[in-house]
Order: structure tokens, then C-alpha cells, then sequence
């Protein structure tokens, strides 16, 4: 049975080790702390700790199961604490990250099943599996996580007042050739203020077919409510919202517009001063002030750049329909940031891979790590506050 010491003790073992042995003493560090967060949640799940007379237990601990945990730090043994009576436990320290730690895993596995890995990819799969696998034990775990990541992608959905639409591209193998494909993802906010992925889908283009029929699988499971959209300017993007959502207001993303701005300047001693002129349109205090600064703009740079004064008139008042929203909320709803924050994090999945064998592949491996983030989202802090009044 396994002994449980003070979390104190188990600290201080943990900086020995970290202290003596470097990066060596990182797995075993891992088991202890791992091991004690295991012990201390069951606690909590039982209302008490072990050995302690109390009214609000809802069962008694039932020892320990060993498991070996394959990670990139190798195999780690664990005890698992156990329950009995009316209570069920399993610790989250396991669940978390597992389903994006399997896909990865199956990535990299189902490219060395079918042939089309380099010695440099199986490496890789033995440092993250840490065992030799077969077609057939990749077929049946993909089957099994599949499931679980379908029924995510499908849940219903509900009222979501701000939606925020992005994709990114990965390496896929199609047709016997390596193709860029696009990860089409959608991020909404809650009346609640919370944040949460609505849903990802994998296209061999930005085309507006797909991003329209991306957008009606998001209506057809429930999605109503909508308010506001933020994206970056994508003519298929466009065109598919004015045919599924023709009436909610639609903001091009400030930051890449200030990008693409960039590209109609003349000269590059004028970048900066344009830049700066566009900041200031966009932190005005209303929509009015916006307009006054964006007119004097125009009239500044049309002698010295008419181009470019063009381009500001046709394109920027896109980037100002976030002044219709409460003051509180313009800054973090005036660009796509935060679905360019949490592309990151596929990204450092994803980039393991390198190249994904077929795209159903990708969709797994990007829906599990999607399906982390949003539960962390949803269950944790409010990300805006939506009872503050328009200004």
C-alpha cells in the first residue's frame, strides 16, 4: 500500500530533486507531485481525510491501483487512489490533457502505419509512445477517441452573442500529395461572458462552400443569438456570412487590417506614421470621433499617397462597426486575438506531427486539443463582464 506523506514533505523532496539532479529528477519530481494531487482530490472528494471522524464523508478511501503512465518523460508508475461507498472518483490530473496526448500520439503513429514516415517520425513516435505499435492497435484506439471528440464537435449549442471566426493550415496528405488544409474554427462568447469553441472543421480551402457549410452545421446545432461577428477579411468568410448571418453586424480584425494597411504604403519611412494614425482611429472614444479621425487621415495622405488614401477610406470603416459594442468590451471583441492565442496551442501540437497522413487525422488531433481548452475556458474565469451598459 502506498504511504502518503505531508504535502510539505513532498515539496521538499521535490526541490532535492529538482536541485541535485536537473532535468534528470524531472520524472521522478512528476510521480511525486502527481501522486500527492491525486491523494489530496480524493480527499476532497470523500469530504475527509483518511483516518478522519466526520459527518460530511461521503465514503472511505479503498487504497491504491498502480498504472504506468506513458509521457515524453518515459514511463511513470503511479497509485491511483481508490473509493468505495456512494461517491465516484477518478483524478482529473489524469484526465487533463489525456485526449490531446492520445491524438498526438496517434498522429504521429497512423503516418509510420501507412507508410509515409521518415526515420526522423518514428523517433518521434517511439519518444512519445514509448512502445512499438501495429495497424490494428491504431485503428482501435483512433476509434475509440473519435467517438469521444464527434459527440463534441455535435453538441448541441445555445444562445452566443459574439462570434469570433478564424483558420490556420496544416500539412495533410491528400490524393498522394501534400496539400496546405484549412483548420476553420469558431470561438463564441456567452451571455454569461464565458468563452467556449463552438466547433472546428477541416477544408481543403478557405472557399466559401466551406465556410458556409461550416456555418450552417454550427445553426443546425442550435447556435441562435448572434450579435456580433469578428474576423479577418477573407472573401469566402465575407460572402458566407452575408448568406447565413445576412443581419448581425460583422468587424474586420484591427490588427490584420493594420497589416494589410501596410502594403499600400509607399514609402517605408511612412509605415510608422501611418500605423500611428490608424491606432488612433481605433482607440477613439466613439464611433463619431472615429470617423473624424479616419476623414483626417484621408485628407492628409491623399496628396502624398493617393492610393493609399483610397485604400483606408474603402477598407477601414470595417474595422469600426466594434464601437457599437459597450466600451468595456471593445478592446479584447476589436480583433481575433484570442482565437490567434489559442491557434498557438494547436500549433505546438500540431507541429509535432509535422505532416498529418489524411484529414481526418488533423481534425482529431486539433478537436482534442480544442476540446481541452474550451472545457478550461468554460469552467474557469468570466471573460467579460455582460451585464455593463452600452456607452
Amino acid at each position: 500500500m502506498a504511504h502518503q506523506v505531508s504535502d510539505a514533505t513532498v515539496f521538499e523532496t521535490v526541490m532535492e530533486l529538482l536541485t541535485d539532479a536537473g532535468f534528470d529528477g524531472f520524472a521522478e519530481a512528476f510521480r511525486l507531485l502527481v501522486n500527492q494531487a491525486m491523494w489530496i482530490e480524493r480527499s476532497d472528494a470523500l469530504a475527509a481525510r483518511p483516518y478522519q471522524r466526520t459527518e460530511a464523508r461521503k465514503g472511505h478511501a479503498n487504497g491504491y491501483k498502480p498504472k504506468t503512465l506513458a509521457t515524453r518523460m518515459g514511463a511513470i508508475p503511479l497509485q491511483i487512489p481508490q473509493v468505495r461507498g456512494d461517491v465516484e472518483f477518478y483524478p482529473s490530473a489524469l484526465e487533463r490533457g489525456v485526449r490531446s496526448e492520445r491524438a498526438l500520439k496517434l498522429a504521429v503513429a497512423e503516418m509510420y502505419v501507412q507508410g509515409v514516415s521518415t526515420r526522423k517520425v518514428t523517433e518521434v513516435m517511439q519518444q512519445l509512445c514509448g512502445l512499438e505499435v501495429c495497424s490494428t492497435d491504431v485503428s482501435r484506439a483512433a476509434e475509440l477517441l473519435d467517438g469521444e471528440l464527434n459527440q463534441w464537435r455535435n453538441r448541441p449549442l445555445g444562445q452566443i452573442q459574439y462570434l469570433i471566426l478564424d483558420a490556420r493550415y496544416e500539412k495533410v496528405r491528400h490524393a498522394g500529395t501534400v496539400v496546405s488544409c484549412a483548420v476553420l474554427i469558431a470561438v463564441g462568447i456567452t451571455p454569461q461572458g464565458r468563452r467556449q469553441v463552438l466547433g472546428v472543421s477541416v477544408s481543403l480551402s478557405e472557399a466559401e462552400t466551406h465556410w458556409r457549410s461550416f456555418l450552417a452545421s454550427l445553426q443546425e446545432r442550435g447556435l441562435i443569438g448572434v450579435r456580433y461577428v469578428v474576423s479577418d477579411d477573407h472573401a469566402g468568410l465575407k460572402a458566407a456570412l452575408q448568406a447565413r448571418l445576412p443581419a448581425v453586424p460583422w468587424q474586420r480584425c484591427q490588427f490584420h487590417l493594420q497589416q494589410n494597411a501596410m502594403q499600400h504604403v509607399p514609402k517605408i519611412a511612412l509605415r510608422a506614421e501611418v500605423a500611428d494614425d490608424l491606432r488612433s482611429v481605433f482607440n477613439a472614444q466613439d464611433r463619431a470621433e472615429a470617423d473624424q479621425r479616419l476623414a483626417a487621415s484621408i485628407r492628409k495622405y491623399r496628396p502624398i499617397a493617393p492610393e493609399l488614401a483610397d485604400w483606408l477610406e474603402q477598407n477601414v470603416p470595417e474595422s469600426m462597426t466594434v464601437f457599437c459594442l459597450p466600451k468595456a468590451h471593445r478592446v479584447k471583441m476589436r480583433t481575433t486575438n484570442l482565437l490567434e492565442n489559442l491557434n498557438k496551442q494547436v500549433k505546438r501540437r500540431t507541429r509535432v506531427a509535422t505532416l498529418f497522413p489524411n484529414e481526418a487525422s488533423c481534425l482529431r488531433l486539433v478537436s482534442a486539443v480544442l476540446m481541452e481548452l474550451s472545457e478550461e475556458w468554460e469552467t474557469g474565469k468570466v471573460y467579460l463582464n455582460m451585464n455593463v451598459k452600452n456607452d
